[in-house]
């Protein structure tokens, strides 16, 4: 994201790879039946994120707008209303924080669609209660852009063209603002849980090309790195210890940055990583202890790959579907893997990629694939949830 001067206004190598390419996908004695489903309300209806709690699923797309749905049925249990004075600026989800606070508490921005954010909201997922509502459209920054948000603690950054910044969760007043380096800069901005990345060209300073992380929860500098030009960073897989898909001139590469700003390649080699399943509402790559898993893709298509963060090596690569998101309580690592008409769960060990099979899904209509792209739980009592990341027919399915 390019940020334009603006604060926050108050308010190792592949050799020892264990590839399973060529297995079969184990077959589970378990066989998961359908027990309710949502339908996409539109057919342009895009998916901005999701949350999980014991008893609710929460869905935030561009046409279905902010809503809970109970686990055990899939009625709807509440559907969020910004208030009149934000509302009349867009009502249609454009952001959401992947995870939630211990309260369950998160962020979502909401603007016109899904690419142009004009408030930012505190939301109680209990009720659906808005607790309070941000502007980042403003006299100085007049057109809505696109945003980002996270939470780390009881701080929550807003991440965009217009406003960088952290807020308290609770209140939604300022905690921190970002400040230029001089006057006559531009910035790019990127985040993750707990950092939040700036690259930026200062002209009036002597040290024009700079590459910082700062504290998402005070704002702080963690670490300021002097460039030749521009860095580009394609994707943050974590925020703590930071990983980031990085590109420079001549070079792209995935680098786990140790507190100093100092960082070691992984062995990525010719796949390419992404935090998501080709969704940016999803964020199913995470830390496993000091593994890295996350979806990824090769010529050979889909996979699920593991790396030792400490080393840079690449454990393992696991062919699948897709990647299952954290679940609340739950540390395990699940995929969905097998034909894409009929795929099963499988659980995967996080340092060895060795597949433990737990449930065969419903098998999807003739000659159609079930799960293409969006985010992927298992639910506390063995139940898989997938939802669609594009408003193609069921926005939600559940089985169990």
């Amino acid at each position: 994201m390019l940020l334009v001067l603006a604060l926050l206004a108050a308010g190792g190598t592949a050799a020892g790879v264990v590839l399973h390419r060529e297995e079969a996908a184990p077959s589970a004695s378990k066989h998961l039946a359908p027990v309710w489903e949502v339908r996409a309300p539109a057919a342009d209806d895009e998916l901005i994120g999701s949350w999980l709690t014991q008893k609710l699923l929460i869905r935030a797309s561009t046409r279905g707008g902010l809503t809970a749905y109970d686990l055990a049925d899939g009625s709807t249990r509440w559907t969020a209303a910004l208030p009149p004075t934000a509302a009349g600026s867009g009502t249609r989800p454009c952001a959401m924080s992947p995870t939630l606070t211990a309260g369950g508490l998160g962020t979502v921005a909401f603007g016109k669609d899904g690419n142009s954010c004009t408030d930012l909201a505190g939301v109680d997922t209990a009720t659906g209660t808005v607790l309070w509502t941000v502007p980042l459209v403003d006299a100085a920054h007049p057109t809505a852009m696109g945003a980002a948000t996270y939470l780390q603690g009881g701080v929550a950054t807003i991440v965009s063209e217009n406003f960088l910044g952290g807020l308290d969760i609770r209140t939604g007043r300022r905690v921190w603002g970002f400040k230029p380096r001089g006057y006559y800069c531009n910035a790019y901005t990127w985040g993750g849980v707990g950092t939040v990345l700036v690259d930026d060209y200062c002209a009036d300073n002597k040290k024009p090309f700079t590459l910082t992380a700062y504290d998402g929860r005070t704002g702080g500098t963690l670490w300021t790195q002097t460039q030749d030009a521009h860095t580009d960073i394609a994707h943050v897989f974590s925020g703590s210890p930071l990983i980031a898909g990085v590109h420079k001139a001549g070079e792209d590469s995935v680098r786990v940055f140790a507190p100093s700003g100092s960082s070691r390649k992984l062995a990525v080699g010719n796949t390419e990583l992404v935090p998501g399943n080709d969704s940016d509402a999803d964020h199913s790559a995470r830390l496993v202890g000091s593994v890295l898993v996350t979806p990824a893709t090769t010529a050979a298509g889909s996979e699920v790959d593991a790396f030792d963060t400490a080393t840079g090596a690449r454990l393992w690569a696991y062919p699948a579907v897709a990647l299952a998101a954290a679940a609340p309580g739950d540390d395990h690592v699940y995929a969905l893997a097998g034909p894409p008409a009929s795929p099963q769960l499988v659980r995967l060990d996080p340092r060895t990629g060795q597949a433990t099979p737990v449930a065969e899904l419903p098998p999807a209509a003739t000659g159609k694939q079930r799960f293409t792209a969006g985010t992927v739980y298992v639910t506390p009592d063995g139940g898989v949830l997938e939802l669609d990341a594009q408003g193609t027919g069921v926005g939600v399915r559940f089985s169990r």
